[in-house]
């Protein structure tokens, strides 16, 4: 998409540019994982060791503690997808390797949760067969791409996610080792069994209406947003999470990231958690019981998606 620059009420296009090279680009990235993708930096250039014999670009751990598998290209390359499904198979064979690097990195108490590892490929632009690709494999992968302009402004967006189904005859002729990989990460999400029915059945009838209607709100706010059931949370995320709701008997309690500091009196029925252990991500917990809440939650939501930029 073009960038267009206003100044004095006139228009002028910014040029687009490209990085020198992967590293500039991958250091970039590692530098601000938080802001990208609310992920904590684990190692960069990781060996798989000698019979693998890869090096992983980045690895670091979600918000959700998934591992989190980055690769890099500065040119269009069908390589990028090839390469980093090998190294999400090479994950799924070496869960320990990744939680010495990971507790090394981020201390011996962080909790790693594998059954949804993360794969996150970045690149200007994609082949044709990408995408079908992708889609072939049922791993939960995400196609970024990249849009460098003049004056150093960058765009990133997300062109494709998980599509979470494998389809054997699409896949038949590809490459063994991405149908491998594609074929353990489906298995790894089956036996975690997320799903908004896991979470229905902690609360009652009428507080899962209320949440429909949430959920209609959520999603509604931008055709990017994701749903994806956890564990302990059901999370609405782009490139992050901006909501995690969680399922009491008789309350829904909702996390975002909004800072509780930006409110000179704290909203009524909404806590600071930021020093506070809890499942879901975000500092500001809200706690809904009825319709009627409804009416004030909606605001401090939009106000998180549009924190985490949208």
């Amino acid at each position: 998409m073009p960038l267009f620059n206003i100044k004095n009420e006139k228009v002028s296009n910014l040029k687009l540019e490209n990085f020198k090279n992967e590293k500039i680009l991958q250091a970039l990235v590692e530098k601000n994982l938080l802001v990208f993708f609310n992920c904590r930096f684990v190692a960069t250039e990781f060996s798989t060791g000698v019979v693998h014999g890869g090096r992983i670009d980045t690895l670091a751990l979600s918000e959700d503690n998934n591992p989190v598998i980055i690769e890099y290209k500065t040119t269009a390359s069908s390589d990028l997808l090839n390469q980093s499904l090998f190294y999400l198979s090479w994950m799924m064979d070496h869960k320990g390797d990744f939680e010495i690097v990971a507790r090394k990195a981020l201390g011996n108490n962080v909790e790693i949760d594998f059954s949804d590892i993360r794969v996150i490929c970045i690149a200007p632009d994609y082949k044709k067969y990408d995408l079908h690709a992708a889609k072939s494999m049922g791993a939960n992968i995400e196609l970024w791409s990249y849009k460098l302009f003049e004056n150093g402004y960058l765009i990133m967006d997300e062109i494709y996610s998980k599509s979470g189904v494998i389809n054997q005859e699409m896949i038949v002729k590809k490459d063994p080792k991405m149908i491998n990989a594609g074929k353990k990460a489906a298995v790894t999400r089956k036996l975690a069994n997320h799903s908004l029915n896991t979470h229905q059945d902690k609360t009652v009838a009428e507080l899962w209406s209320v949440f429909e209607e949430l959920k209609e709100f959520i999603l509604d706010l931008d055709s990017s947003i994701q749903e994806v059931p956890k564990q302990y949370y059901i999370a609405y995320k782009t490139s992050q999470n901006f909501a995690s709701i969680e399922f009491l008997m008789k309350s829904l309690k909702i996390f975002l990231k909004v800072n509780p500091k930006n409110f000179k009196h704290i909203p009524n029925k909404t806590r600071d958690v930021t020093n506070i252990g809890h499942k879901g991500t975000g500092n500001l917990e809200c706690t809904i019981s009825s319709l009627e809440d409804l009416k004030w939650v909606k605001g401090l939501i939009k106000m998180s998606f549009d924190n985490i930029g949208g």
